[in-house]
């Protein structure tokens, strides 16, 4: 693999500095934006060697980016090596996050909170803790079931979704009764 551009070096190192504020770290996030970007799928020694990094600390984020849903691997004919990509469509990109997150922050707080919401309460603490619980509960599973929904839609319907909020926002703006400002003494 030829040095990397530029424009494909600052989206790398871009991405390993975010990747930090996501949960994963820097080398993680740098192999996934190289692997994102590239033309066509790689392996472990040339993001290696284009990145700098050691072998062990390019299998180790493979295998992270693979336990995320975020690169798969394959087998290019006559090649015993293994060679990474990763999905080119943004939106594929988002939805694999947003379910993985799911599986690995939400569902663990739900099940928590049902078990919590099952227990019989001690105390006059403990009731007001339960009913604060489950308002979040109820929040949390509200969340999942539109996540839900919206996860079946297809892209381009999920784009007009999400333009049509900022439209509602101006429209309710528009509709909603001007407040007047408080009278000014004369």
């Amino acid at each position: 693999m030829s040095a990397l551009t530029p424009l494909v070096q600052s989206f790398v190192s871009h991405f390993g500095e975010m990747g930090s504020r996501w949960g994963i770290n820097r080398t993680v996030g740098q192999i996934y934006a190289l692997i994102f970007v590239s033309p066509e799928p790689l392996h472990a020694d040339a993001i290696a060697e284009a990145l700098g990094f050691s072998r062990s600390n390019v299998s180790m984020g493979l295998k992270e980016l693979q336990a995320w849903r975020l690169v798969k691997m394959r087998h290019l004919p006559g090649d015993r090596r293994e060679y990474f990509d990763a999905p080119q469509d943004a939106w594929e990109v988002f939805r694999t996050l947003a379910e993985e997150r799911r599986r690995r922050e939400v569902e663990p707080t739900l099940s928590m909170l049902r078990n919590a919401l099952l227990e019989t309460p001690s105390s006059e603490a403990d009731a007001i803790a339960q009913a604060r619980m489950k308002g979040m509960h109820d929040l949390i599973e509200l969340l999942t079931r539109w996540f839900d929904d919206v996860q079946r839609l297809d892209p381009r319907t999920l784009s007009q979704l999400m333009t049509l909020g900022s439209k509602v926002g101006r429209l309710l703006e528009f509709a909603s009764p001007r407040r007047e400002s408080p009278a000014q003494p004369e």
